[in-house]
């Protein structure tokens, strides 16, 4: 799938959430699935919490974002002729922008999405690490030039949102997930903004990735029936293409103790070949009782923290690092918030990670 994405210019709405099917059905609330297992339990994420309450139908919600400039010429022309200036907030403490000669223009992000979902399909709710994610892919959008002309890859895709905003800039975009369902609303996503990107023409594919397969997967290869593989399955040059990736981002994969184990022996693949490459990646802390801590915890945080060494200490002490992953926390409390239809709280974190190998 290659889809081209332009750019449409509307003033801001608030979230809008319409349904896409006219079938309904009324599920169970999820906090009274006591003993269900995860296929079954339905969880909801807080972003849809203006939708429509359990509802199985497809809805589309818009989110709104001031249009990012294409390029350093165009960055430049903003008040005070830096790169950067033209970020300001208004006094409601909205984010503003003001550019010489013409009026800001707003880019809004149709994206289907369910309301609730059992845990293995949660890649159909939007989240809100996702929408942090892309607040600051936006900054870099805004005030750099680092992810113009990229190649890109995105694990754990989801609806798609974080990797089709990053696609106004990047030369191509992978949006990777596993089964069907996820990577088809996905599909859906990018069509539903194919006209929003104007002038820049990237190429964006939706493809499944397998964190329990190997990487890079066997061209033609899937888990899918014949009669679903042909859309989402990778060719030799998609691979070779994928391989060259600079940017890698992720957002709320970290939940699962086995999943994270998958992630990063993925991670260790895709980053151990081919380009150089550094990962994005947002995750929220959830906290819960443990019956086995006896304490509240962040359910997975502690074993996602074990995959990370601190770059800045092993070079303080002397030590070069072989073969392992360094983690930078990343903060963006300064970091406007560019897409207004969500509280961002302070429950989610941004990491830098790269990996270190012998021959880096």
């Amino acid at each position: 799938m290659k889809t081209r994405l332009p750019m449409e210019r509307e003033k801001p709405l608030a979230m809008e959430c319409e349904s896409s099917s006219s079938e309904q059905q009324t599920l169970t609330n999820p906090s009274s699935s006591d003993g269900a297992d995860e296929s079954n339990h339905q969880v909801m994420s807080e972003i849809h919490l203006g939708c429509p309450p359990f509802s199985s139908a497809l809805h589309i919600s818009r989110f709104t974002f001031p249009c990012p400039p294409v390029s350093d010429v165009e960055r430049s022309r903003c008040d005070g002729g830096e790169i950067g200036q033209n970020i300001d907030l208004d006094e409601d403490g909205d984010l503003a922008l003001t550019r010489k000669g013409r009026p800001s223009s707003n880019v809004r992000l149709k994206i289907q999405h369910k309301i609730t979902s059992s845990i293995p399909r949660v890649g159909l709710q939007v989240w809100k690490a996702e929408l942090v994610l892309a607040d600051f892919v936006l900054h870099k959008m805004f005030t750099s030039s680092d992810f113009d002309g990229v190649v890109a890859l995105e694990l754990g895709a989801g609806t798609g949102l974080l990797g089709i905003i990053l696609a106004h800039v990047a030369k191509t975009v992978f949006l990777t997930d596993h089964g069907y369902e996820v990577l088809d609303n996905c599909y859906t996503n990018v069509h539903l903004n194919s006209q929003i990107f104007g002038d820049h023409q990237a190429s964006v594919y939706a493809r499944e990735l397998d964190w329990n397969n190997q990487w890079p997967p066997v061209p033609g290869s899937s888990q899918l029936s014949h009669e679903e593989r042909y859309k989402f399955s990778w060719s030799e040059e998609e691979i070779d293409e994928a391989m060259g990736a600079s940017i890698l981002l992720a957002a709320d994969v970290i939940y699962s103790d086995d999943l994270t184990d998958a992630l990063f022996n993925t991670l260790q693949s895709l980053m151990s070949q081919g380009f150089p490459k550094v990962l994005y990646l947002a995750l929220e802390k959830r906290y819960n009782f443990s019956l086995d801590d006896l304490d509240v915890v962040a359910n997975g945080y502690s074993h996602f923290r074990s995959y990370l060494k601190n770059e800045e200490e092993l070079r303080q002490l002397g030590i070069r690092p072989l073969r392992c992953f360094v983690g930078k926390r990343i903060d963006y409390a300064s970091i406007p918030q560019y897409i207004r239809e969500y509280n961002r709280g302070n429950e989610v974190e941004i990491w830098q990670i790269k990996y270190i190998s012998e021959t880096n």
